[in-house]
């Protein structure tokens, strides 16, 4: 059985958690800023890891000190749903320990 697709409201309050992650279309977004190359690969492995451990995948580009995550699932729809707030949380989570700036830092 599919995820649920949340509503705008539903989504719209769980990003007010999630400070730097937005709506775009019908995914949940958010560019990390890291100190260097190394850093942003070992925090895309990481995410990796989470991924696997879920078992719901994001697409995630890797730039010189960057990481992009942007996620959905396709079986809703594709729409965001519980399962795409839930990685998201996770990602913010461990993002610190790799050294990703917070929004307006």
């Amino acid at each position: 059985m599919a995820p649920e697709p949340l509503s705008q409201k539903e989504i719209e309050d769980r990003l007010r958690e999630l400070p730097g992650w937005s709506l775009q279309d019908d995914r949940i977004t958010r560019t990390y800023r890291l100190d260097d190359h190394f850093a942003a690969t070992a925090m895309v492995v990481h995410v990796a890891q989470i991924q696997q451990e879920l078992n719901h995948h994001s697409d995630l580009t890797l730039g010189y000190n960057t990481v992009a995550v942007s996620v959905n699932t396709h079986s809703a729809g594709p729409a965001v749903t519980e399962k795409d707030v839930e990685l998201a949380a996770r990602i913010e989570d461990i993002a610190p320990g790799h050294g990703a700036a917070r929004p307006g830092d």
